[in-house]
């Protein structure tokens, strides 16, 4: 495949990884805060200084989310992220990513159309709210048609590479109408073999490694709150450049495809 046959998006919890994404020849950048939460909206000088660090190199896309838990929002919490929006267009984002469902795990169309006003001209990607809603096939058309450029899918399962099979139906669903991004568990050892199995040009991935804190005093086991999601504060993890440039390698060792090459938007 040649470089312009696909997409690559990197998670990053910060600049420093915003930094290593660039380096390692990613496309876009999906800048999150407390990614052991899943994401949520970073804060005003984040998104600046990322811009900054990124130019006009590679887009930037911003999460929209004011929290960790489910996608059915408050009016206050609509309230909070339409403001989101319009602080990350004034600070020069290039898109910004945000789902919304109802309980019944239906797509919340009346606040997703309240928010795709505030996002209007910008490039605006249905995330992984995605991966828990009712009826997938239906929800693309529903999110299509509210005008979204692309969905982040790991084909509802807890990794990409167990979603392959609807990966691949919702992509031959979507005919162009809109992208399908997978997301999830993808790295440089299955992101080919994840290529070929689905027919999808576009990935979402981490690409982090832990790099160990820069405090010289131990901590005498007092936590600021991380080892109770599962992580560890004595390292921070962080994009490497090295395994984003190790999985776009493995992109280019695959045949290009029959047809011609595809325009991203």
């Amino acid at each position: 495949m040649d470089r312009g046959e696909f997409q690559i998006e990197i998670c990053a919890g910060g600049v420093e990884s915003c930094q290593a994404a660039l380096q390692g020849g990613a496309d876009r950048v999906e800048l999150c805060a407390a990614l052991p939460e899943g994401g949520i909206t970073p804060s005003y000088g984040e998104i600046k200084v990322a811009r900054e660090v990124l130019d006009d190199k590679a887009a930037m896309h911003v999460m929209i989310r004011p929290r960790g838990g489910d996608f059915v929002y408050s009016r206050l919490e609509l309230d909070r992220m339409a403001v989101d929006i319009d602080v990350c267009r004034l600070l020069g984002a290039d898109g910004v990513v945000f789902g919304c469902l109802l309980p019944d795990g239906s797509i919340d169309e009346q606040a997703c159309t309240r928010l795709m006003r505030h996002a209007r001209g910008m490039n605006v990607t249905f995330h992984r709210a995605f991966d828990l809603c009712r009826d997938p096939l239906d929800s693309l058309t529903t999110i299509a048609q509210l005008g979204f450029n692309r969905i982040l899918t790991s084909g509802q399962q807890p990794r990409a590479e167990q979603g392959a099979s609807l990966l691949r139906q919702l992509h031959e669903q979507a005919q162009g109408r809109i992208h399908i991004m997978a997301g999830c568990g993808i790295d440089e050892s299955n992101i080919a073999r994840l290529c070929q199995d689905t027919g999808l040009r576009e990935f979402h991935f981490s690409a982090r490694v832990p790099r160990p804190s820069r405090m010289q005093q131990a901590s005498t086991g007092i936590y600021m709150g991380t080892p109770c999601l599962g992580g560890d504060e004595g390292s921070i993890e962080v994009t490497s450049a090295a395994r984003v440039e190790a999985a776009i390698g493995q992109l280019l060792q695959l045949p290009g495809p029959r047809s011609a090459t595809r325009k991203f938007n």
